[in-house]
């Protein structure tokens, strides 16, 4: 859920956000400086750190920032900070419906895509100061999608049995790895078609999942 910034100073870090953002995806966290995010944003350096005293405190809200998006419609309260409210009403099926969404999604937002694929390699290193995020982001995401799949197949059990947290782990395996090929190829790689056939494979599928009345997209 994003909200528009409506001070000077919220305004101001999103701006200096973006630029980082845009930069992070393009090359990566190491090569990139702070006073090229301030450049980019189009003040200076002394301004930036009024804001964000150091780089690793602007990488790790670049991905917050997003994260805080995405788990208000899916899994509130999944992220420490996170001020989404209580969750809504959506079924599991609608909820699965949002996460595949999400891959339709990315396909519209090249940069943070390139953003979450540089960064996660480059936080294998035990040194990178997004690797403590990412290792907490994928472990959280595996227990919640996990549970999400538990409650659709004790709703409609798959046609063979199946453990939600192995079937958990492989989407999301999946779903970095399409990431990974349509960067490469995009006409190669239709991602969220390909999601919903992995899926098929344990009876969930678009039609199942979109919402009454409506159709599957987002």
């Amino acid at each position: 859920m994003s909200h528009e910034p409506r001070t000077k100073g919220e305004r101001t870090r999103a701006r200096i956000l973006d630029a980082a953002t845009e930069l992070f995806a393009r090359s990566g966290y190491h090569p990139v400086s702070l006073r090229e995010i301030a450049a980019h944003a189009g003040m200076t350096h002394a301004g930036l750190l009024h804001h964000f005293p150091g780089k690793e405190q602007l990488l790790l809200e670049v991905l917050w920032r997003r994260d805080r998006q995405d788990a208000g419609l899916l899994f509130p309260g999944l992220l420490d900070g996170d001020a989404a409210g209580p969750a809504d009403a959506a079924s599991p099926q609608e909820r699965l419906r949002r996460l595949v969404g999400f891959v339709d999604r990315n396909s519209r937002t090249r940069g943070l895509v390139a953003l979450y694929a540089k960064l996660s390699a480059e936080a294998s290193d035990p040194d990178h100061p997004a690797r403590d995020y990412f290792v907490r982001r994928y472990r959280l995401l595996r227990e919640q999608i996990a549970g999400l799949l538990a409650e659709l197949f004790e709703q409609s059990p798959p046609p063979q049995p199946a453990d939600p947290r192995t079937v958990a782990q492989q989407l999301l395996a999946m779903m970095d790895g399409m990431q990974i090929q349509w960067l490469l190829e995009p006409d190669a790689a239709p991602m969220e078609q390909r999601v919903w056939d992995f899926l098929g494979g344990f009876g969930l599928r678009p039609a199942e999942t979109a919402p009454e009345g409506h159709g599957g997209g987002t």
